[in-house]
């Protein structure tokens, strides 16, 4: 396995959009789950995306995780160990794609690119209310860094006991929200599963 992060004079290929790639295929990603809802409905499809961009040359998959959320999934009607399991499948998936890919894949053409890596995708606050929230952030005034650190700290601790390589916070629209999780992340308990 390479090295994990790049040097200054190296790339790291990112994936594309998981969604735009799943509804091209075919998926139906109405409601309030977006992809992470094809968790529970269809995680072979998920797979198969994420292969797919390893296969293309992406160094990053991206966990199908961005609007996962225990309370989302419970309006599905499961208990909050099968959401919770859920969430942590994203990570699976996408390691089992990332590694099905490495050991199918030529031993020469491993020598010229690295290992790749799987990002576990975390939304912000305003993708869980599903209203394009995360777009325009005005949650900002209704909820407090500590709310929003509540909110984040589970599915983190979730995503992270399943070992992925990177947290990607994504398209967190408010000051107020990137704080919390910068708050979160330097947490003892998000420390310690950071560097297992």
């Amino acid at each position: 396995q390479s090295k994990l992060f790049a040097t200054k004079d190296e790339n790291i290929v990112l994936d594309g959009g998981l969604a735009t790639e799943l509804e091209r295929q075919g998926a139906d990603l109405t409601g309030n789950l977006w992809s992470a809802r094809l968790l529970r409905d269809n995680p072979d499809l998920i797979y198969r995306t994420h292969r797919a961009y390893y296969e293309a040359g992406a160094d990053t998959a991206t966990t199908a995780s961005y609007q996962a959320t225990v309370k989302g999934f419970a309006a599905l009607g499961l208990d909050s160990r099968e959401a919770e399991d859920l969430i942590q499948s994203s990570i699976r998936i996408a390691k089992k794609a990332r590694d099905d890919f490495w050991k199918e894949l030529d031993e020469a053409k491993k020598d010229h690119r690295r290992f790749p890596l799987v990002a576990a995708s975390v939304g912000c606050y305003g993708a869980s209310l599903a209203d394009g929230s995360e777009f325009h952030g005005n949650y900002r005034n209704e909820v407090s860094r500590e709310q929003l650190k509540d909110f984040h700290r589970t599915r983190m601790l979730l995503l992270l006991q399943e070992r992925p390589d990177i947290i990607a916070c994504e398209t967190v629209p408010c000051l107020v929200e990137v704080l919390a999780l910068a708050d979160l992340l330097e947490e003892p308990e998000i420390q310690v599963s950071r560097s297992l």
